[in-house]
């Protein structure tokens, strides 16, 4: 177990902390921009998993669920999100998803949901509140069902696939989707050398490292309590902002970062009814849980996020 906290708890802070990196893409077109990001993520994750297992037809949907709703949908849904709305509100509705996972889960526990409404309390601590107008309030929650369905949609054939696997496999296709709809939707631009230099940190830490941690998480600990770490990509983007001399430490900022520290302690206990091993069978016996969901993440598409939410 503390070796998936540990994964976990690292996935959140590098997507977190790298809200300041998704900043210099400003304008760059979304989709194409992925695709290229995802290209390099792919490359990286074959190096390191050299052999690549098939997929078999039943891991394509799940595979295709992470793209669509995640990977690519997550993104452009955040952008549209914040046209309507506060970064803020944004950012406070997305803190909804710990206790959405949680509640999801087929073998959730009181603890992994207690600690996720803690959690939660926490983040929209941290991201201010905020106001929105038009679709805004739409446009936040179908984000943050996106930001759900990241780590749903891959429950089952992280399984099969293995945590390389998956990552490598969704990078392929979200390359591919992306050039395509980014051929008819923004167009090709050459990247200048500031721009080149985040996609490359994109794509090698927040996609190559960062999914690959946060799947193994999610398959050591169980969606609901690896649900709870995603409390710690605000605190991290939080820190990022003030090492950088972009935001000053408020008394409400920390007492935001304790209360998610005190809802992850929390929601990764282990549940007094639930046996060892519990997820381990969710895994291998619910393996097409997360296709239940409705329609699905990682940093806004490293283009355009809010307060330092983000999606692994």
């Amino acid at each position: 177990m503390k070796l998936g906290v540990a994964a976990g708890a690292t996935a959140a802070m590098i997507v977190g902390a790298s809200v300041p990196i998704t900043g210099m893409l400003e304008g760059y077109p979304v989709l194409t921009g992925q695709a290229m990001r995802y290209a390099l993520g792919a490359a990286v994750l074959l190096l390191v998993a050299r052999r690549l297992p098939m997929p078999a037809w039943r891991d394509v949907p799940p595979l295709l669920g992470v793209v669509v709703t995640g990977m690519l949908g997550f993104n452009a849904l955040l952008i549209a999100a914040q046209q309507y709305a506060q970064p803020g509100f944004v950012a406070a509705v997305m803190g909804g998803s710990p206790v959405l996972l949680a509640l999801l889960s087929r073998q959730r526990t009181t603890s992994a949901l207690v600690g996720a409404v803690v959690v939660a309390a926490g983040i929209v601590l941290l991201s201010g509140g905020g106001s929105w107008h038009g679709p805004g309030l739409v446009l936040a929650l179908l984000t943050m069902v996106c930001e759900v369905c990241f780590t749903l949609f891959a429950v089952g054939v992280v399984r099969r696939l293995g945590v390389l696997g998956v990552a490598t496999w969704t990078c392929i296709f979200a390359t591919v989707i992306g050039a395509v709809l980014g051929t008819f939707i923004g167009g090709w631009q050459v990247p200048t050398p500031r721009q080149s230099f985040a996609l490359v940190l994109l794509a090698v830490l927040v996609t190559a490292l960062a999914f690959g941690l946060w799947y193994f998480a999610v398959n050591r600990l169980g969606s609901d309590r690896a649900g709870v770490l995603i409390g710690l990509m605000p605190v991290a983007g939080l820190a990022a902002s003030v090492l950088l001399g972009a935001q000053e430490l408020s008394l409400v900022s920390v007492v935001g970062v304790t209360t998610v520290a005190l809802g992850c302690v929390i929601g990764l206990r282990r549940g007094t009814h639930e046996p060892a091993g519990t997820h381990d069978a969710e895994g291998a016996h619910h393996t097409h849980d997360a296709g239940r969901v409705p329609p699905k993440s990682t940093i806004a598409s490293g283009f355009d996020t809010p307060a330092g939410v983000v999606a692994p």
